[in-house]
């Protein structure tokens, strides 16, 4: 469970920003805070605010920490770059480190994991745990002096065959450093991504063999639509049972017939139909009709409906597996009251039992009314006009009193971060 990540210099954001997972003390919906340990967590943070503000780059240095974290030791060959992008709007930042920070709670163990690096080396990089309730050093480095309180002979071993531009963190875990695999479990099994900053259909395959792939995203295409009543697969003209397991060493022509289906509802709109037809798995929707049912081919479904669709099985395996999901824009192409059903999911203990989070941008302002999230779960990003700086912030940090209107307070600008234009009165 995610407890904080902060990062600084990253694209619009120049100083550090933080994004604090735990709850402050509120009366509201304690029931869907989750308890880790002596920590009170919550379940999902919005951010909202204008475009251009930087809301979208929370999501991409989130992802880009990530990506790189989970890849280091294959991707950074000699001479390769450290795929971060500093800020570029002032005289001095571009030369200066850019850092990312996580603060998690795995398998009971707290760690507190951090790197910075510019294009051409890691400055910095730690991990620390906590796997007897007190903080412990595993690895500290500064360039390429290490630091090692335990398994001293093995890491400084490990710690020659990492380049300047490589992760000790990541060459660690292919050297087989128990630690570090434990904790690198976290950021390569609990943590998904929506489409734009990953590609969603590799992920959704992963989740291929769960029996309950198929069937999340039958229900929800049902929540989606109510005019669907049920959804059909079909693979080489044999109908695929929902309701039964897929096979437990599944044929690689249904595995490749499963990814051609998941790319295709990813893509919506922008994907060509005919891209559907040349895979060996289709999908129809049942509808009512006043003669019986008919059917329709899925690419005539609505990108809502097809949106929802591919979120269902990354949806349904956080909350299975209780890890962090991050999406951009959650709204785009889904009604808001879709997006209360997939907030709602992580907001109830019943159908969040293992302490799953969302994170995720977005614009339907009727969120700040309260009746779904906390105060302490509400984030705004801003841009300053005159620095091009971007700042984050929690409506937690003003003083507001129970009674206030969040939502009325936003849109007339009281907490900022929306767009400075005037409309034109309409006579």
């Amino acid at each position: 469970m995610l407890v904080e990540f902060s990062f600084s210099n990253y694209r619009s954001f120049r100083d550090k920003a933080t994004l604090s997972m735990e709850a402050a003390g509120l009366g509201a919906f304690k029931n869907s805070l989750i308890s880790c340990n002596s920590l009170k967590l919550l379940p999902g943070a919005g951010l909202f605010g204008k475009n251009g503000g930087g809301k979208s780059n929370v999501i991409r240095a989130f992802w880009l920490a990530a990506q790189f974290i989970q890849n280091a030791q294959r991707t950074q060959h000699d001479g390769a770059h450290v795929p971060v992008t500093p800020f570029l709007l002032d005289g001095h930042s571009a030369q200066t480190p850019s850092s990312f920070a996580f603060i998690y709670v795995f398998d009971q163990t707290k760690y507190w994991y951090g790197f910075s690096a510019t294009r051409e080396k890691l400055t910095e990089e730690y991990l620390y745990h906590a796997p007897k309730g007190q903080k412990a050093l595993v690895f500290r480095r500064e360039g390429q002096e290490f630091t090692f309180t335990e398994d001293r002979a093995k890491r400084s071993m490990i710690a020659e065959a990492v380049a300047e531009n490589q992760l000790f963190f990541s060459v660690a875990c292919t050297m087989n450093d128990a630690v570090c695999v434990r904790a690198m479990r976290w950021f390569r099994e609990h943590l998904f991504f929506s489409q734009d900053y990953s590609d969603l259909p590799s992920q959704l395959i992963e989740y291929a063999e769960d029996s309950n792939m198929l069937r999340a995203i039958s229900d929800y295409a049902k929540a989606a639509d109510l005019g669907i009543d049920d959804v059909r697969f079909e693979f080489d003209n044999q109908n695929v049972d929902v309701q039964s397991p897929l096979p437990a060493e599944m044929p690689e022509d249904l595995r490749a017939a499963l990814t051609q289906f998941l790319r295709t509802i990813t893509q919506g709109s922008h994907g060509p139909s005919v891209r559907m037809e040349m895979g060996r798995i289709t999908a129809k929707t049942i509808h009512p009709g006043e003669n019986g049912p008919y059917e329709l081919n899925l690419t005539d479904e609505s990108d809502g409906t097809k949106k929802l669709m591919a979120l269902a099985p990354a949806i349904e395996s956080v909350l299975q597996k209780g890890g962090v999901l991050l999406a951009d824009e959650l709204e785009r192409e889904l009604h808001p009251t879709l997006v209360n059903l997939i907030l709602s999911k992580f907001q109830s203990k019943r159908t969040n039992p293992n302490g799953a989070q969302i994170i995720f941008t977005t614009h339907n302002t009727e969120l700040l009314n309260l009746e779904l999230l906390r105060k302490d779960q509400i984030y705004l990003v801003d841009k300053q006009s005159r620095t091009g700086v971007s700042e984050l912030y929690s409506i937690s940090d003003f003083a507001t009193r129970t009674s206030d209107n969040i939502h009325k307070g936003y849109l007339i600008g009281k907490y900022g971060a929306v767009p400075n234009v005037e409309v034109e009165e309409v006579e």
